[in-house]
Order: structure tokens, then C-alpha cells, then sequence
């Protein structure tokens, strides 16, 4: 397990420790520092990063922040779970038989256009202000990146791969098992990339347009009070959290996918 972790670790902060990254990442760190108390550019738009940090000491002592973000990602989870363990198999028949994709293709190019920011209004007037349309929204957001990309995997298979399989006796849903799904395996993996960043757009959102609880609510709170030290505090957890999700799904990836390490 600590071997596992440590792996994790080195793969995922390995970029932040390389020369290259430190000799941009150090400079931009001073001029965020120095720049407004230097007064070239007003501390009022842009806070200082010592005072960003008080600030997200002081949220994280007095106004709970730990406890909005194990709301945030309560919701959050339950709404991925949700769309993976839809869209993943709706996808991969829909690549697999041409039937299901004849019934089911039309259905997703008239509701995917849709932008789902623009499911609020009507997600609120069905399921009213709460949890129930803060996980419908990121459903929405998660659902169909992951339904696209697995179903474009899945269709996109090698044929010679089926030919191969098939020689030898295969069947279909060995071939669904071993052929088709861990030959679609990296666009779900990208899929569920883009799902993440997807899911934490539509819970920002949600969650600033109603409730009590959570790390858009905060964001929504900073928000009215023009309070930009909190506004930057919440987005740059949100950017933690959605930075460390890609993360785990890149290090799936690499444990799982072995014939794509070092591509």
C-alpha cells in the first residue's frame, strides 16, 4: 500500500519538482507576492499570495471549509458514479451493435449539443434547490463526455484485433471483455478526465445557485461581498481537487494500460 502511495506521489507531483516547471513556477509565485505590495497593480483586484494564504487559514478555522469540500465531493462522487456507470456500457453497446446505435445515436446528437448550464433553470423547477440538482446538474456534464468517448473507442477498434480473437474461438462477449473494452481503454480514461473538469464546472454552478453547504456556495458567498481573497481560496481548492482527481485516473492508467507506458 505505502509502496503504491509513493508511486502515486512521484508520478503526480514529479512535474512540479523538474527545473524547468520551478524556473516559471518560483517567478510567478514572487510577482504574485510582490506586484500588489509593490502597488504596480492594486492589492483590491489582485490580493497578495501571503494574504491569499491567511485567508485560507482563517476558512479553513472559522468558516469550515473542510466541511463544504467533503460536501462538494459527496455530491461530486455520487453524480461520477452515477454517469460512469451509465454512459460506459451504454457506450461500448452502442459502439459494439449497430442496432443499439441506430436507437440510441440520433437520441444523443440532439441532447448533447445542449450545453449543461443551460439544464439550470429546468433542473431547478424539477428537482428544486438542493443535493438532488447539484448531482443531476454534474450528471449532465459528466454523462456525455464519457458516453462519447467510450462509444468513439469502442467503434474505433481494430478490426484485425476482432479477426484475431475471433480465429480462435472468441466470443462476443469475450470479445466485448477482452477486445473492444481494453481497446477503448484510454479514451475512457480521457473521458473521465474530462468528465472531472466537466462535473466540478456544473458543481460550482450548482451549488452557487442554491444551498447551504459547499465549495461553490462559498465561491457564491465571496461572490456577493466582492470578498477576492475567498473567491481565490475556492478556486484554487477546486483546481486542487480537480488536479488531484486527474491524477488518480492518470496513475489507473499507467497500473492498467502497461502497453501505453512510455508513449
Amino acid at each position: 500500500m505505502l509502496r503504491e502511495i509513493g508511486g502515486f506521489l512521484g508520478n503526480a507531483l514529479g512535474n512540479f519538482f523538474s527545473p524547468g516547471f520551478l524556473c516559471l513556477f518560483i517567478p510567478l509565485l514572487l510577482l504574485w507576492e510582490f506586484l500588489p505590495r509593490l502597488e504596480i497593480i492594486p492589492e483590491s483586484l489582485l490580493p497578495r499570495l501571503s494574504t491569499v494564504a491567511a485567508t485560507f487559514l482563517n476558512m479553513l478555522l472559522h468558516k469550515r471549509l473542510l466541511l463544504h469540500v467533503l460536501y462538494s465531493l459527496g455530491r461530486f462522487f455520487a453524480a461520477f458514479g452515477i454517469a460512469v456507470a451509465l454512459a460506459v456500457p451504454i457506450g461500448l453497446l452502442m459502439g459494439w451493435n449497430l442496432k443499439i446505435r441506430a436507437m440510441l445515436l440520433p437520441l444523443w446528437q440532439l441532447l448533447s449539443p445542449i450545453p449543461p448550464p443551460a439544464w439550470v433553470p429546468m433542473t431547478i423547477i424539477v428537482f428544486g434547490i438542493g443535493s438532488n440538482m447539484h448531482i443531476f446538474l454534474m450528471f449532465i456534464g459528466i454523462f456525455y463526455p464519457v458516453l462519447f468517448n467510450t462509444y468513439q473507442g469502442i467503434k474505433d477498434t481494430d478490426p484485425r484485433y476482432l479477426a484475431s480473437a475471433r480465429v480462435f474461438g472468441a466470443s462476443e462477449l469475450t470479445l466485448l471483455r477482452k477486445v473492444y473494452f481494453w481497446h477503448a481503454f484510454g479514451s475512457i480514461i480521457m473521458s473521465l478526465k474530462t468528465g472531472v473538469s466537466m462535473g466540478l464546472v456544473m458543481l460550482v454552478i450548482g451549488e452557487a445557485y442554491g444551498g447551504r453547504m459547499g465549495i461553490g456556495y462559498l465561491l457564491g458567498q465571496a461572490k456577493d461581498y466582492f470578498l477576492i481573497p475567498d473567491m481565490m481560496v475556492c478556486m484554487a481548492v477546486t483546481g486542487f481537487i480537480g488536479w488531484f482527481l486527474i491524477e488518480v485516473l492518470k496513475y489507473v492508467e499507467i497500473k492498467l494500460a502497461v502497453w501505453k507506458v512510455g508513449r
